[in-house]
């Protein structure tokens, strides 16, 4: 039983930075997923691959990992460059501004 600890990226609907300093630990699929031949769904009889614990921190998911038995790799996250303007929205309603803003 092998598990990876990670910290999840945001999704494609998300512009801010919610719901990704948390960490995650997932379980690594046991077995396989079968077809159902009637329905055509995808099943397992993997029930570990259902689990998904969160975290505060990196170290306490390794903490649980370890005092579990565990077996456990680490994906560290990808480092994002911030992306802020000197002054923001509010600029394009500023008094001060050198150009005039229009439509």
């Amino acid at each position: 039983m092998r598990a990876r600890i990670y910290q999840p990226a945001r999704t494609a609907m998300q512009s801010g930075s919610a719901k990704t300093h948390t960490w995650v630990l997932e379980f690594a699929p046991a077995s396989a997923r079968e077809v159902d031949p009637l329905m055509g769904w995808t099943s397992s009889s993997d029930m570990q691959g259902q689990v998904r614990l969160r975290f505060e921190s990196q170290a306490e998911a390794e903490a649980y990992a370890q005092e579990n038995g565990i077996g456990y790799d680490v994906i560290q996250p990808h480092a994002r460059k911030p992306n802020i303007r000197p002054r923001g929205y509010g600029e394009n309603f500023a008094t001060d501004r050198r150009t005039v803003w229009t439509h």
